[in-house]
């Protein structure tokens, strides 16, 4: 079919009554999708209530999981990127169950990495890495309450430095350890740097033969055992073959070294394409609240690249040796509930009515300005939000971040002026999906402007509906909220990650107000699950 032809066959469709029914649900992988729990809004959960829960403990984009156990309470950050407010902290008293309560950076300085969550006298610290125009960089913010408030950035002056993990040797002094297994010393306060950079480790090497994206030694975080450190760091890449991301440890009985491989490494490996998870590594340690020992890592699930890097759990068992075994296998079934602890909040609802008169922990915006908060303001239940750039591309829009394989979403767009108001699957500024409405007319995006789908649309209250069934997208438009109009062109996003378009991010469900005037948003709404009615 010759390109005028489909374009006429588009137009057509364009013109079209409204689509009586949403797309089936039923698909081959639906029905061999594994069994979750029941949470908020229909997401995914992973306590399955019955004694056992079923990877990830954290659905969604929520890659190079730092813990940090604090009395029965555990604590969680994430590496969010361009996203702000970022360094979103999660709590459990179960390891199972996460939610969560503050937002640590909320002054854009970059794009943020794998951070490292720790407390040290009775302070709580996270150490950031960040990627700038100039290069990369080490910041410190700290708190005495892990709620909040937190200072402002603090820069280490570490450049060419990611990946830090906080440690306290021997001689009671602290480190930090980055990239490439090297080690810098710490002033007494964490605040900032008491010595140069050097080599600490040259890590494990796998065979030569093996399917990896490339040795990249990186994230290591250290754990005091008895009379060991343990160094746990991931090797082959965090992205690339499904194969190639893994875990790999080394001890020593002095922080300074010398440090011993461990005989089994690697600990986990993702071995064949055909595993649900794939690219595990990143990894830490973490106590239980019985006692028992567990690794918490990332890595992505099969055929859902475009859900990022998410957060696993498997226990470990200590051997006569002093090393450690891993016992979750391949995460194909469920696994037992660490023992003690107790179940709390697990995971946060996305929908917003906007009446509580701030951002909610779900939002974020995509790279932001340092003064982007100013766009945004709360009145009469809508979230107003002043126009920014002309196509989605750079209009840093308002996002939140699925879990789930299949959901819908919908939000009602009141639009002023000159503004575009729409709702997006957002990867990045040269990768998203989505339609606008503004200026008397329909825009439709697929990584920019389709301009030959413009069709008029002169309504300036609109509801619109995206719907994701497995990584095929529909949109959906009303006047009224009752009569839906679906989109002719149903989208596959599969190829929308990382591997394609760089970048360590997910496909996140974007707000977007652009060209001049404002954009109210009212009753967000989501629903995950292939089951999802909204209203």
């Amino acid at each position: 079919m010759d390109p005028l032809s489909r374009r006429k066959l588009f137009k057509t469709a364009l013109a079209g009554a409204a689509a009586p029914a949403l797309p089936a649900a039923a698909s081959a992988a639906a029905a061999r999708a594994p069994r979750f729990g029941q949470g908020i809004e229909g997401q995914r959960k992973a306590d399955l209530g019955d004694g056992t829960y079923r990877n990830p403990i954290v659905p969604g984009d929520h890659p190079d999981p730092t813990i940090l156990k604090d009395g029965a309470d555990y604590y969680m950050t994430f590496s969010s990127f361009q996203s702000y407010p970022g360094a979103v902290i999660w709590h459990s008293t179960d390891l199972v169950n996460w939610a969560p309560v503050a937002a640590a950076l909320t002054k854009p300085i970059g794009t943020v990495w794998a951070l490292d969550l720790v407390k040290h006298g009775g302070r709580f610290y996270i150490y950031i890495p960040v990627l700038q125009d100039s290069g990369s960089a080490v910041y410190v913010v700290w708190a005495d309450d892990i709620r909040g408030p937190w200072s402002d950035p603090i820069d280490l002056k570490l450049p060419g430095c990611i990946d830090p993990g906080h440690a306290v040797g021997e001689d009671g002094k602290r480190y930090l350890f980055v990239n490439g297994i090297r080690r810098v010393r710490l002033a007494d306060d964490g605040l900032s740097t008491d010595g140069t950079l050097e080599h600490a480790h040259t890590p494990w090497r796998y065979p030569e033969d093996w399917v990896v994206e490339m040795f990249a030694p990186e994230g290591p975080k250290i754990l005091r055992r008895g009379a060991w450190f343990y160094l746990i760091s991931a090797v082959g890449g965090t992205s690339g073959p499904p194969t190639s991301h893994m875990v790999t440890v080394a001890r020593s009985k002095s922080i300074h070294g010398p440090w011993e491989d461990c005989p089994h490494n690697p600990v986990v490996r993702t071995r064949s394409a055909d595993e649900p998870w794939w690219s595990r590594g990143h990894a830490s340690l973490v106590e239980g609240p019985a006692g028992d020992w567990w690794m918490v890592y990332h890595g992505y699930e099969n055929g859902f690249r475009t859900l990022g890097r998410q957060t696993l759990m498997e226990p470990i068992e200590w051997t006569r040796d002093g090393w450690f075994r891993a016992k979750g296998g391949t995460l194909s079934t469920p696994l037992r509930k660490p023992k003690g602890g107790v179940a709390g909040p697990s995971g946060i609802a996305l929908s917003d009515d906007f009446a509580s008169g701030k951002l909610g922990l779900q939002w974020s915006f995509f790279a932001p300005a340092a003064d982007e908060m100013r766009r945004l303001r709360f009145e009469n239940q809508a979230l107003v939000l002043q126009a920014k750039g002309t196509t989605p591309a750079d209009c840093s829009p308002l996002t939140c971040i699925p879990g789930d394989r299949s959901y819908e979403a919908s939000v009602v767009l009141e639009l002023t002026g000159q503004a575009q108001g729409g709702l997006c699957l957002y990867y990045d500024s040269h990768a998203f999906v989505g339609v606008g409405f503004g200026n008397g007319q329909l825009h439709t995006y697929h990584r920019e402007e389709v301009t030959w789908m413009r069709q008029p649309f002169d309504a300036t209250t609109v509801h619109v509906k995206v719907v994701n069934r497995e990584n095929v997208i529909s949109f959906h438009h009303s006047r009224d909220g009752q009569q839906w109009t679906r989109h002719p062109w149903q989208m596959e996003v599969s190829g929308f990650h990382h591997n394609v378009f760089g970048g360590f991010l997910s496909l996140r469900i974007a707000l977007l107000a652009t060209g001049n005037g404002e954009v109210r948003f009212r009753r967000f709404r989501y629903h995950g699950g292939h089951a999802a009615p909204i209203r």
